[in-house]
Formats: structure tokens, C-alpha cells, sequence
């Protein structure tokens, strides 16, 4: 008698007769990713995300669902601005929404853009004032081994060696902006390679967290929503991700305070950002290094997604065919011809 195969670990809390909805939204970002496609290379930025931000509403707004919108999207369409409640009734959660990440790249026909659903427990998604933040992410490799409030060169070094790789070797993730002048510099001092981005701060952490892209880790100053959804990728990725604010003004550092966040230099730790259990959902818009964006056929369209669950305890890259009609004229193909 053969053993029986081992089943995935599931949340010992959660009962086993709920039915986990994480593949209903990654509908909600494939609809995004559909009707967002279409603005590729158009120069128009609000067209693009109003269009992604549309289609993800019209999908949530059918789910079993009473999800309070904690980050969400700040165009004036689609319905998705934080405090809003989706769904037709029934399982709490809280949603970080990010129909269109990357809507500058698909306005320049670049790569790399993709749609997003961070879907968690009710209550328990962290809720940050809109501001920049320090952050460093790495996959399961390189956790444990870095620490943001270490030099740039002693984290490389660190990388390195737990990848039993040369700091030369080592792909660095960064966004190219002028604030991180000082920091592109450190990293050349350091001997490590440079890759920088355009947009996708989201997409560059968990880059660095999966095999075959060849990147290492991802480092800069940017907004708090992205590092809240770049942390709930990977936790459920296995990365780590530490995060520290960066308020630029006295401004903003009252703010805090106001909020009840004495310690501005505090450490954010990637369970900090996304605690509990995580559902993300991200469908490629435009190609990049992890998905590849949406191809337009005679009378269908397909789309490639990343489905990630704490829950049910797997990473899944799925590819999809949308057919435009009943009657069908095009053949399915293999992912490849």
C-alpha cells in the first residue's frame, strides 16, 4: 500500500469547511488587467487606472464579501477610495487595493505594470499615514540577514554570503528618482549590480523574492501603501521586509505623533505590515521580468497572474484565457506557441 501524499498545512483557526475565495479575486485582477491593457502606450494615466479601477469594482462588487477598502485607489472612478465597503455581504476582511500598479508605465508603453488585491483578516491590515518610508525587501534566502539600519555594504555582503554568491554577483532592485542618488552611489561602492526601475516599487520587492529573476533584493524610499502590499507578498513568499518611515518635513512628523506614533525611526517588520492571514492576488498588464502582460487575440485575450495564499498554503502562477464571445473561432494554445 503506497503512503498517502502529504496535504498542505492549513491555518489550524480556520474552519475546514470554509471555502477560501482566494481565486475570486484573482478574477478581480485579471478583469483590471483586461480593461487597463487596452490604454498600453496611450499617454494617458488617469484613462489607464480609472479603467483597471472599473474592472476590479465590477468583480468584487458580485464576491460573498464585506471588505472595507484600507488602501485603495485615489482616481475619481471605480469606487475603490479607503473606507469604502465592497461586496454583496457575508466574510469581514479588509482589501489593499492597487488596480493599476505601475499606471506611468503603461501611459509610456513601458514594461512591468500588473494589477493587485491584498486580501486579509478584518481588522488586521496596518493602516499607515500616506507618506514616504525607508524600505529593504529580500526573499527566504536572505532573511534573517539583513537589517536596514546597517550600512548598504555590510547588508550586500550579508545577501551575498547567503546566497553563497560574489558581492558582484549580487542584482539590486532600485527606483530611479533623485532622492536616491546618495544611495545608487552606496550601492556602486558596495560592487553590487544596479537594476533600476522606472515604476513598480510593489513589483521589484517580490522580484527579489522569487528564483529566476535574478534580482536580490529591492531597497529605496517610497509610499507606505507600497510597503504594505510589498509585505504581505512576502510573507506569503517567505521573504522579509523591514520598512522605517521617512518623513520629509516637521510637518508630517507632527502627524505621526497626532496618530499616536511617538517613534518615527521605529522598524516595521514585514508581520508588522501584514499580519495574519494574507490572500494577494496580482495579474500582469504590461510584460515584465515576473508576469507577462495581457495578449490581445482575434476574439480573446491572455493573461498571466501570481495567486498567493497563507491559507491554503501556496504560490500558484496562473495562465488564462478570456474568450469575447459564446462562439468561439481561435484554437487554445499551450503557454509558449
Amino acid at each position: 500500500m503506497t503512503e498517502a501524499a502529504e496535504l498542505p498545512v492549513v491555518a489550524e483557526h480556520v474552519p475546514l469547511d470554509a471555502v477560501c475565495l482566494c481565486q475570486s479575486y484573482l478574477r478581480a485582477t485579471e478583469h483590471a488587467a483586461l480593461k487597463s491593457a487596452r490604454w498600453l502606450g496611450r499617454a494617458d494615466q488617469e484613462g489607464a487606472e480609472n479603467a483597471a479601477a472599473d474592472g476590479m469594482r465590477e468583480t468584487l462588487d458580485i464576491l460573498p464579501i464585506s471588505g472595507r477598502v484600507v488602501i485603495g485607489s485615489i482616481g475619481e472612478e471605480g469606487g475603490l477610495l479607503p473606507g469604502s465597503v465592497i461586496g454583496v455581504g457575508g466574510r469581514d476582511v479588509d482589501l489593499a487595493l492597487d488596480p493599476l500598479e505601475g499606471r506611468g508605465v503603461v501611459a509610456r508603453g513601458g514594461n512591468g505594470a500588473m494589477s493587485m488585491i491584498v486580501a486579509g483578516e478584518a481588522g488586521r491590515l496596518t493602516t499607515l499615514p500616506n507618506m514616504y518610508m525607508r524600505k529593504l525587501a529580500v526573499g527566504p534566502l536572505a532573511r534573517g540577514h539583513i537589517d536596514l539600519q546597517r550600512p548598504v555594504a555590510e547588508n550586500v555582503q550579508a545577501i551575498a554570503e547567503a546566497f553563497g554568491r560574489r558581492v558582484n554577483d549580487v542584482t539590486t532592485i532600485v527606483l530611479d528618482r533623485p532622492r536616491h542618488h546618495d544611495l545608487i552611489e552606496e550601492i556602486r561602492n558596495s560592487g553590487a549590480r544596479i537594476k533600476l526601475i522606472q515604476d513598480g516599487d510593489v513589483t521589484a520587492s517580490i522580484s527579489a523574492a522569487i528564483r529566476g529573476t535574478n534580482d536580490h533584493l529591492s531597497i529605496g524610499i517610497g509610499g507606505t501603501r507600497q510597503a504594505i502590499l510589498s509585505a504581505a507578498a512576502l510573507r506569503c513568499l517567505g521573504g522579509e521586509l523591514q520598512a522605517q518611515f521617512w518623513p520629509t518635513t516637521r510637518s508630517e512628523i507632527d502627524e505621526l505623533k497626532r496618530l499616536g506614533i511617538e517613534d518615527y525611526t521605529r522598524l516595521f517588520t514585514t508581520e508588522d505590515l501584514a499580519p495574519g492571514e494574507i490572500i494577494v492576488a496580482a495579474t500582469g498588464v504590461s510584460n515584465g521580468d515576473l508576469l507577462r502582460g495581457v495578449r490581445f487575440l482575434a476574439d480573446s485575450a491572455r493573461t498571466h497572474s501570481l495567486l498567493m495564499c497563507t491559507r491554503c498554503n501556496w504560490v500558484r502562477f496562473v495562465d488564462g484565457i478570456h474568450f469575447f464571445a459564446r462562439e468561439r473561432r481561435e484554437e487554445v494554445r499551450l503557454l509558449g506557441y
